[in-house]
């Protein structure tokens, strides 16, 4: 079920929303989403998403990476997440979620990402 959240209701979530589209419209980029041992490389294009890739990769073609337990992003993307799951930046404090790599286009559209994540969390999909 995970799986089909980040592969296809992310980017249909995403390149629908336009506002979102739009608040992302300077942002080029591609990164890491690590479920578990499940990788999935999701390239960002002028604030849509281009694509989403299952791995695993043999060479990082990434710019950053989010990784976490499946626990973590199930807890995450409930319509009501417990306290600590309900944004990145807590999963980080509570040591759940690790960020690595170039975070500068992380940090630079914070806002954009949380939205991109928390996307999915909006689908009518059971989690």
């Amino acid at each position: 079920m995970i799986d089909m959240l980040w592969r296809e209701t992310l980017m249909l979530k995403v390149n629908t929303d336009e506002r979102l589209v739009w608040r992302g419209r300077h942002l080029s980029t591609s990164f890491l989403l690590q479920v578990d041992q499940a990788e999935y490389v999701i390239q960002i294009s002028a604030g849509r998403i281009a694509t989403v890739k299952k791995g695993p990769f043999p060479i990082a073609d990434w710019v950053f990476a989010l990784r976490a337990s499946e626990a973590a992003w199930l807890e995450f993307l409930k319509p009501l997440p417990k306290p600590g799951f309900h944004d990145v930046m807590a999963m980080l404090k509570l040591k759940q979620l690790k960020m690595e790599g170039d975070l500068y286009p992380l940090m630079s559209h914070l806002l954009y990402f949380k939205d991109v994540l928390a996307s999915v969390r909006r689908c009518e999909v059971a989690v």
